[in-house]
């Protein structure tokens, strides 16, 4: 299930951002939002259900350990080219100040990576490609 983002994306990949003077935490706080979106849609998109269900749902699959196994499908899947693994590796990598309460810090440092991918493609206009790479994250929740 393809996500169409193409009218939401500031610049539509125009080159207008030089995304490599971004932090790997500014992409993160981007890509926490997008996620949450596209995984919200995802589950919208299945059919009519109860709120909670939803919210339980989507929960799961944001979580930071959620994130992570996502994380490592992704790296391990061979799906990235060499600068979007760069980009989760980037956010990975960053220092944060703060953990999940649920989750390792390897765990919350994967979900950070993740997050840094996709709030990158959707600076970069890339909203069929953040489709594609949701389609495989959701797919790891099993939702």
């Amino acid at each position: 299930m393809e996500q169409d983002l193409e009218g939401l994306i500031p610049g539509e990949g125009d080159g207008s951002i030089d995304l490599r003077t971004y932090s790997p935490l500014t992409l993160a706080f981007l890509g926490d939002g997008v996620y949450g979106l596209c995984v919200r849609s995802r589950l919208v998109k299945m059919g009519n259900t109860h709120a909670r269900v939803l919210h339980e749902r989507t929960a799961r699959t944001v979580s930071a350990t959620a994130q992570a196994k996502a994380y490592d499908r992704l790296e391990e899947g061979g799906v990235l080219t060499e600068e979007e693994a760069d980009i989760m590796r980037r956010g990975l990598n960053a220092h944060v100040s703060h953990q999940a309460k649920n989750a390792s810090s390897l765990e919350y440092h994967k979900a950070t990576g993740l997050e840094a991918l996709f709030g990158y493609l959707y600076l970069s206009g890339a909203g069929a490609r953040i489709g594609e790479l949701i389609d495989v994250c959701i797919d790891e929740a099993g939702i």
